[in-house]
């Protein structure tokens, strides 16, 4: 989530740990298998329909926003065009944005299992997930509860629902496991028969308004046990006919109440609930093999949690598994002045293992998308100098290096709309002018030229949902479309969430950037100086916008050049001081070129990037 204010939209025994906790020498500074990960971002709700029977029902929002249900309401057709109207929008009087957050389309657990062979085709050796815990919200950022897997991700939704009631979910010896707990551990099991990691969303900051213990806080005020888990303002003045109670929510939003903190963090009572928590899903039988659970956790909203408490969370999840990774959401200082955050203080060696790259992010757009404010080849150099300087090799090494994401406006469609800040204002909500069009032939080789630099750079590469299928959309809601699929139909988009003329755009999976990211991940995943190699950045051609950067080792170096240009360029390069003597290939194309008297000439077309070796 991001720094602005949203609005939304077998019995478990007590787990017994058989293994004593590892020393620190033995717990490395960043997992080893982070640093060759190639992740990809799945919004459960957007990914895919596996299981239509499991479906939203109004039931299954009661309690989060709008705290209504649109009369003749149902799931939304996965293939419809985004932006139009369904029959029960037309009516309610609302715009498109408020209905938006209404919508469901149905992505479900199922619906990743049935797409692990083409994840796997993809390249992909690690998964994020965004929240997958009981919500009665699309995004489920709003937790009901942490112990169990949300019922519509699952195959019995009214069976789940019949087990809570028969729980306490304070105490984890009454736990059970529900149709949805069962199928995550299967996916888990699934993944890890692939040599795939997986990670999930931790939303410890704060909870939703149908969260257990805050509902037992509304109830029963002063009298609940839970009362020192929230900041209460105000106590209900039961000789009133009003509601008095008040209480500090996430930014002031009430849908999200926040957890208390003191010197240390989160309270210790609900501190102690989350390391509970962990123990569930990182070792999910408790027998000390954490083989069967979850491989770490992205933490949401993170600089927002003293560090005193995520320093103890480290030691926490370390202790269940020592090659666990951790990386947290730490973006902005002054949103408002578009200052992001150093993330050194989480980078330690005793908190996190890695953050979320928005810094990398916005220093990849500012160089090849901008076209008014864009820098060079320098200060793009500077950029990703900067982090080198501010973090450790092993950490950098580490970052998840994102193009894109839930809370941000996709990859294709920043290349669309140049210039504006990066996360600010990127749909047409916000920004009247924001085109919300299908990139053309130009903008899909930018698109191509900053894949390309994302698989060759320092840091884990990681694919938000669709990109690779060549979504584009705006920022929130707009970037959380349905997955396009290849055998669907999708309807053409015509509509405009504002009534304005649009082009007409087709909907369809776009091999030809699949293609591409496919060739580009194979190519890293077998190069490992990509992964773990040094960097030198050989050429900063400012004039004719061109980028030569070396990977290498004791062993190897690839040389990578980048044509941030409209027009073909001729290249020689000199690798005498390389001791280069052989042909180079291009990793792409497979173009041998060839050493001549001044080195190694060959020519670049618009916007194109080459791999040699």
């Amino acid at each position: 989530m991001k720094n602005a204010i949203i609005f939304f939209s077998i019995i478990f025994m007590p787990f017994i740990t058989n293994c004593s906790s590892p020393k620190n020498e033995e717990i490395p500074r960043v997992p080893e298998w982070a640093k060759h990960a190639v992740w990809y971002q799945i919004f459960p709700e957007r990914f895919n329909n596996g299981d239509t029977l499991n479906d939203p029902k109004p039931i299954d929002m009661e309690g989060g926003w709008p705290y209504q249900t649109p009369e003749e309401w149902h799931t939304t057709p996965w293939t419809s065009d985004w932006y139009k109207f369904q029959p029960w929008e037309k009516t309610n009087g609302h715009d498109f944005y408020w209905n938006a957050g209404t919508r469901r389309y149905g992505g479900d657990l199922q619906g990743v299992l049935d797409k692990l062979d083409y994840l796997q085709e993809l390249g992909i050796t690690a998964i994020y997930f965004n929240p997958v815990f009981e919500s009665p919200s699309l995004h489920k950022y709003d937790a009901t509860m942490y112990h169990h897997i949300d019922n519509n991700f699952g195959p019995d939704p009214e069976g789940d629902r019949k087990i809570w009631t028969e729980e306490n979910p304070e105490d984890r010896a009454t736990w059970k496991l529900t149709s949805a707990d069962k199928l995550f551990l299967k996916l888990i099991d699934e993944l890890h028969k692939r040599n795939m990691k997986i990670i999930i969303d931790g939303v410890f900051n704060h909870v939703g308004s149908t969260f257990w213990a805050f509902k037992s806080l509304q109830e029963k005020q002063q009298g609940s046990k839970y009362k020192d888990w929230f900041t209460v303002k105000n106590w209900d003045d039961k000789n009133t006919t009003e509601n008095e109670f008040d209480y500090e929510g996430w930014y002031g939003v009430k849908d999200l109440p926040e957890i208390k903190e003191d010197e240390n963090g989160l309270v210790e009572s609900f501190a102690n609930h989350v390391h509970d928590v962990l123990k569930r899903w990182m070792d999910p039988n408790g027998d000390g093999n954490p083989s069967d659970g979850i491989d770490g956790w992205r933490l949401d909203v993170a600089e927002m949690v003293n560090i005193n408490y995520w320093k103890k969370f480290r030691t926490q999840v370390k202790e269940i598994n020592p090659d666990a990774y951790i990386t947290g959401e730490i973006w902005w200082k002054d949103w408002n002045n578009n200052v992001m955050m150093n993330a050194a203080p989480w980078l330690q060696g005793d908190t996190f293992d890695a953050v979320m790259n928005y810094r990398f992010t916005r220093a990849v757009k500012k160089f090849i998308m901008d076209q008014k404010t864009q820098i060079n080849a320098s200060g793009f150099v500077d950029s990703l100098n900067t982090l080198a300087r501010e973090y450790n090799k092993e950490n950098l090494y580490t970052m998840m290096n994102l193009l894109g994401s839930h809370d941000v406006e996709r990859l294709a469609s920043v290349i669309v709309n140049p210039d504006i800040w990066y996360d600010h204002r990127a749909k047409p909500s916000e920004t009247p002018e924001w085109d919300i069009r299908k990139p053309n032939e130009r903008e899909r080789m930018i698109q191509k030229l900053a894949i390309g630099i994302q698989m060759t750079m320092p840091g884990a590469p990681m694919i938000y949902y669709g990109d690779e299928a060549g979504m584009w959309g705006g920022d929130d809601p707009d970037c959380r479309k349905p997955m396009v699929w290849k055998e669907l139909n999708y309807e053409i988009e015509t509509a405009h969430p504002f009534g304005k003329t649009r082009p007409a755009d087709e909907v369809k999976f776009n091999e030809d950037i699949f293609d591409w990211y496919k060739k580009l991940i194979t190519i890293r995943k077998t190069n490992d100086v990509l992964s773990n190699g040094e960097v030198e950045y050989f050429m900063k051609d400012n004039d004719n916008k061109v980028l030569g950067y070396r990977r290498y080792n004791n062993d190897e170096s690839i040389f990578i050049v980048v044509n941030n240009n409209d027009v073909g360029k001729e290249i020689t390069l000199d690798l005498q001081k390389n001791k280069i003597e052989n042909d180079l290939t291009d990793l792409i194309t497979g173009e041998i070129i060839r050493k001549n008297d001044t080195g190694f000439s060959f020519g670049l077309q618009p916007y194109q990037i080459v791999i040699l070796r």
